[in-house]
């Protein structure tokens, strides 16, 4: 066995004697084999956390890995957030292993086994935090981690990725203002998600600062997706004032708003402007082209994947990054009909 610890840690075979386990059971746990009772992991996982136990960082100890953790794969943004880890591991000789796992606040305990047999350079995930107990588990073979934060909220121990969703709900909202606008939707995404709630802050910002009133009834909550899309533009347009643009929160949102549109008899920007977000390709190629909010996917890949390789070189100085977003105009807003 090669495994060995760092100056001033406990030994493996400390460890093995604390836990009445042989050093073999030590080494198998560490290596993340399947062949351990589950109370004898646990029993040796919280000693090895206990005692502060880390393994040597070794060029032969990892696969030439980038590992990307989902919740879920099915989302157009998921493939750019794909492109820019891989585009950071092919400049290091690296391939991307993906992975869908838990959800969309942490993943699944059944992921870290297979994590820890892979021993990859280190893992990108896509989720709100961590689970302290898999933080541990990873640091302790020295495998480094970054998340690309949808949620907003990072813990301070978690180096990670996000962008300015704040900003970027003032920026739709104010360029329906701009145009005219005064009685205007938002679907912004979950409520358990403090993106979600940083793009509704951003509109009602937005509104506020215009001197307009933020109605209740114009604000509901989604799921980033076109059905929930439809959905709620749907509540909307069947109001007895039913708002002249929508604020979708999502470019996926924005095309099931785009179909809720469609059913309700209405021209897109003529008689309703709809606004997106993230700046996912299909965007540009939807009828009319989605005016959105671009939020820099790809670049946030690439982040994260330098974030982690650096860590492994021993660079932990950024632990958090928020790159900045934009508005794209394109054809579906325009100035109200009245006026």
């Amino acid at each position: 066995m090669t495994d060995e610890v760092l100056p001033g840690r406990v030994t493996l075979a400390a460890v093995a004697a604390e836990a009445q386990v042989s050093l073999s059971t030590v080494s198998k746990v560490l290596n993340g084999r399947t062949d351990v009772a589950a109370g004898t992991r646990d029993r040796v996982e919280a000693l090895l956390v206990r005692h502060g136990y880390r393994r040597r960082k070794s060029p032969t100890a990892s696969a030439p890995l980038i590992e990307i953790v989902f919740h879920e794969l099915e989302s157009i943004w998921a493939m750019e957030l794909i492109r820019g880890v891989e585009d950071v591991a092919r400049e290091h000789g690296a391939s991307v292993v993906l992975t869908e796992s838990g959800t969309r606040h942490s993943p699944g305990p059944e992921w870290i086994e297979g994590v820890l047999a892979r021993r990859p350079l280190g893992v990108v995930l896509v989720f709100s935090t961590l689970p302290s107990a898999v933080k541990e588990q990873l640091r302790s073979r020295a495998i480094p981690f970054a998340v690309i934060d949808p949620a907003g909220d990072p813990e301070p121990d978690v180096p990670s990725v996000g962008s300015a969703n704040w900003q970027g709900g003032l920026m739709a909202t104010r360029h329906l203002i701009e145009l005219g606008h005064r009685r205007i939707g938002v679907i912004t995404g979950p409520e358990d998600m403090m993106c979600s709630l940083a793009r509704l802050d951003g509109y009602r910002s937005a509104l506020g600062t215009a001197g307009l009133a933020a109605d209740p009834d114009l604000v509901r909550f989604g799921d980033f997706h076109p059905q929930g899309g439809t959905d709620r533009a749907d509540e909307l347009l069947s109001l007895p004032e039913p708002p002249t643009a929508i604020f979708a929160g999502s470019d996926l949102q924005a095309l099931g708003v785009l179909e809720a549109a469609r059913r309700h008899g209405l021209r897109v920007p003529e008689d309703l402007s709809i606004v997106g977000y993230d700046d996912v390709p299909v965007a540009r190629w939807s009828s009319p082209a989605l005016t959105t909010i671009h939020q820099p996917l790809q670049e946030m890949g690439q982040e994260a994947a330098r974030l982690v390789l650096k860590a492994r070189e021993g660079d932990v100085t950024n632990t958090r990054m928020d790159l900045a977003t934009s508005l794209v105009v394109r054809g579906s807003t325009g100035a109200p009909a009245s006026a």
